[in-house]
């Protein structure tokens, strides 16, 4: 399988941390049977075995932000119960992931043991047998509880029928706003497409914007518009898998999005992204936004901005969201694979997600939305019952192969609608005929 190359605009647009997270351990001279496009592939062995007298070091590639920083900040409690095990986490800008990744897969001497894999790029991997299924790991690992999971996240992780993954970190959105604005502006929480239409223009006051969004052409309009999407009642594939963006609740959510956009957005926002509309609202330069539900913490920490302590969150108007995840796997020609499930399972089991949640990180497991000591933590008990709403009923961009670059191709032409340069009915069919071609 031949991948494009990655298109250098930002994909989710996090926080960038500073911190490039990375336990040093000693260079060891690897060898193993390469993926696709290298030697012969191995067929992945061993079980649910993580006894502690697992040894090995495992090299592991993540992204540059906060959730590499939590996990990083595990290794030793990790190791405490798995001393035999040297943990090595590298981290890169999203940009800089996927070629790393493929480049490892195909190598006869690869890079990483254990990886984390962005929901658009898991039925690519695991079509191009560069991961493990991990059935067999998952079902003989004790007291691990796979079905405890939200099954939106592990949806994502299973491709025709088999587990390659198990999830990491939930992306799902919501509809953030600030509180005292909704009151001044005597609003409720909008609870439909109309109502979303209406209180963000409500919102509005002077120079203030009613919602921040962002239009950015590609991954961040189409992630965004998704909600709008399911807030009209439509949907970005039917009950077969085919795709459903030239619809009558697409346009009815275009048309609204982009009446939203001239009338409640900020002035000049047409290639924001997240990191814009997160620091719009922060500012109180904005009173609304739809975005990750894990900003919330980040938006009320104290000294974060003038709206800290004012923001809240609430579901999707119409109840559905767009979800985005990364899940931990293991590439098939990984040199330490017990070694790798034994830090997955670990990281993941029910008492470690609890901490990991604890610490900031989002939560995959419905246990832990459950747990007192996540729901009278710092972050506080409705957060984390809005969270488990939002995960109860979400649906990622992507359930096909090429799921990036049909991504990226929807978004530009959702973006050429919002500019005006070409009309809502051209723009979706384009959309349509893009993503049916590249997804066959």
């Amino acid at each position: 399988m031949r991948f494009a190359q990655k298109p250098t605009s930002e994909r989710r647009g996090r926080f960038r941390s500073a911190l490039v997270a990375t336990v040093a351990v000693p260079a060891l001279l690897l060898s193993a049977c390469a993926g696709s496009g290298g030697p012969e592939q191995a067929e992945p062995t061993g079980t649910g075995d993580v006894s502690a007298d697992i040894s090995g070091t495992v090299r592991i590639l993540m992204e540059n932000v906060p959730d590499t920083d939590i996990v990083t900040s595990m290794v030793g409690d990790f190791n405490k119960e798995y001393p035999g095990v040297e943990i090595n986490i590298e981290s890169l800008t999203y940009d800089q992931m996927r070629d790393k990744l493929v480049s490892s897969f195909q190598s006869s001497s690869p890079t990483y043991d254990l990886i984390v894999v962005d929901n658009p790029w898991m039925v690519d991997f695991a079509n191009a047998d560069f991961l493990q299924p991990l059935d067999a790991r998952i079902d003989s690992t004790p007291d691990y509880d796979a079905a405890d999971f939200f099954k939106p996240l592990t949806d994502i992780t299973t491709v025709d029928g088999t587990r390659y993954a198990v999830p990491f970190y939930n992306y799902a959105l919501g509809y953030l706003y600030n509180t005292d604005d909704l009151a001044a502006a005597n609003q409720q929480v909008p609870t439909n497409l109309e109502e979303l239409v209406a209180t963000s223009k409500a919102l509005k006051t002077g120079d203030r914007a009613g919602i921040a969004m962002q239009p950015q052409r590609g991954y961040k309009i189409f992630e965004e518009w998704g909600n709008w999407l399911f807030a009209a009642g439509g949907s970005i594939y039917d009950s077969d898998g085919r795709i459903t963006l030239n619809t009558p609740e697409a346009k009815r959510a275009l048309e609204a999005y982009i009446d939203t956009y001239n009338t409640a957005a900020p002035a000049n926002s047409l290639n924001w992204s997240m990191d814009e509309a997160q620091r719009s609202v922060s500012a109180n330069q904005a009173a609304s936004m739809i975005n990750y539900n894990w900003q919330l913490p980040a938006l009320n920490e104290p000294g974060s901005g003038p709206a800290a302590g004012k923001i809240k969150l609430a579901p999707i108007p119409g109840g559905k969201q767009v979800l985005g995840s990364w899940s931990w796997a293991i590439p098939a020609n990984s040199a330490t694979p017990d070694a790798a499930w034994a830090f997955v399972s670990w990281i993941t089991a029910k008492p470690n997600d609890v901490a990991r949640t604890e610490k900031g990180g989002a939560a995959i497991r419905q246990s832990t939305l459950q747990d007192p000591a996540v729901l009278q933590g710092r972050f506080g008990e409705e957060y984390y019952k809005t969270v488990e709403q939002l995960l109860a009923n979400s649906s990622p961009l992507s359930q096909g192969p090429s799921g990036e670059e049909m991504i990226q191709a929807v978004g530009t032409e959702l973006n050429e609608a919002v500019a005006g340069t070409k009309s809502v009915d051209d723009a979706l069919a384009a959309a349509q005929a893009e993503a049916e071609r590249i997804q066959g």
